[in-house]
């Protein structure tokens, strides 16, 4: 990475007591299973995949996010596990039409106004909250899956904000929110 760039993303954080519940799942992934790269970032469902920006020009990025955040309120539904194999374990939004079409904009605002590509995965858009990744080695993962395969999770939070979160070195901020403006 050049020097003054740093990276970050867009997500929505849930809140509170929300956050707390899926962080104490995160870390129970690190306790029975040993998997801590999902606590380097709040609990979250990502947006827009981490991109590199500079920091000089983050008032450009300041602008035009707000001017991307002309979305009404709406409920995020969470609906038990799914997974990724053979890495990633995560916590399901149930489909969403709001949420598909919130990503959507955003992903084309970015794109056209900001010239950032590369927003989303190669599989697509896929909207979750993940509670294990990366460093849950393969067996892991499988005794893991076995655990959570069938086990129920749900809860469901007002969406009337989202974030762009920023890497400090070690882990991800919470940096700016962007409240909707309907």
């Amino acid at each position: 990475m050049k020097e003054g760039e740093f990276r970050y993303f867009l997500a929505i954080i849930p809140p509170e007591p929300l956050a707390s519940e899926l962080t104490a799942i995160k870390e129970s992934f690190v306790e029975k299973y040993r998997s801590k790269a999902s606590l380097r970032s709040p609990a979250h469902i990502t947006l827009h995949m981490p991109f590199q920006w500079k920091e000089r020009k983050e008032e450009r990025l300041f602008s035009v996010l707000a001017q991307t955040s002309s979305f009404k309120p709406f409920t995020v539904e969470l609906d038990g596990f799914g997974a990724f194999p053979p890495r990633t374990i995560f916590i399901q939004p149930k489909a969403s039409q709001e949420l598909e079409a919130m990503n959507m904009e955003l992903l084309e605002a970015t794109k056209r106004k900001l010239n950032l590509f590369h927003a989303v995965h190669i599989g697509g858009v896929h909207p979750h909250v993940t509670v294990a990744f990366r460093d849950l080695r393969k067996p892991m993962f499988y005794e893991a899956w076995k655990e959570f395969e069938a086990k129920e999770f749900k809860a469901s939070f007002e969406v009337n904000s989202y974030w762009l979160l920023k890497h400090n070195g070690k882990t991800w901020d919470a940096y700016k929110e962007f409240t909707f403006n309907p």
